[in-house]
């Protein structure tokens, strides 16, 4: 298929070059940060602690040596919450809200920022699952969705058909 001297066409990807920071910002923009890429590790935490603080059936993270991870603009807009008891830190824009960081205190070299906050690639798929006994009955799984006529753009799980129901002896 090809001359011997030839190898086959590489394909191109879409990885991130190495050294080119990944770069992300919060809601109302007025804090932005970066991180070196690749990131260290992703992955879809279920806790409730993470699902409360995104008001979301999970919240994805990216994880960044501390070293690694700077933010670029609004420092002084970022506040933060510290629950004394799971020695964790959270940080979030004080003027939107949005979660800028996760921090806990048993890796102090570590921090971890939402997934949804980078306007591209991080350099590391969401692989791992933390807490998934604690996913909810209510959050989506990859069901079959189809669209919902009259709603474009909309989407949802069908529910299962009922079987009809024989009748015995009606007439």
């Amino acid at each position: 298929m090809y001359p011997e001297d030839d190898e086959p066409p590489k394909k191109k990807t879409k990885a991130i070059a190495p050294g080119k920071p990944a770069a992300g910002q919060c809601l109302c923009g007025k804090v932005a940060f970066e991180i070196d890429v690749p990131a260290r590790w992703a992955w879809h935490d279920h806790s409730p602690s993470s699902r409360r603080a995104h008001g979301a059936a999970y919240a994805t993270y990216v994880g960044s040596w501390r070293k690694r991870f700077r933010i670029t603009k609004g420092e002084s807009s970022v506040n933060s919450y510290e629950d004394k008891a799971t020695k964790t830190v959270r940080r979030f824009c004080a003027h939107c809200g949005t979660p800028i960081a996760y921090e806990r205190g048993r890796s102090p070299h570590m921090v971890n920022i939402p997934r949804a906050l980078f306007s591209g690639r991080t350099g590391r798929q969401p692989l791992y699952h933390i807490a998934i006994e604690q996913l909810q009955e209510w959050a989506y799984t990859g069901q079959p969705l189809v669209p919902l006529k009259g709603f474009p753009g909309v989407v949802w799980q069908r529910s299962k058909k009922k079987k009809a129901v024989e009748r015995e002896g009606m007439f």
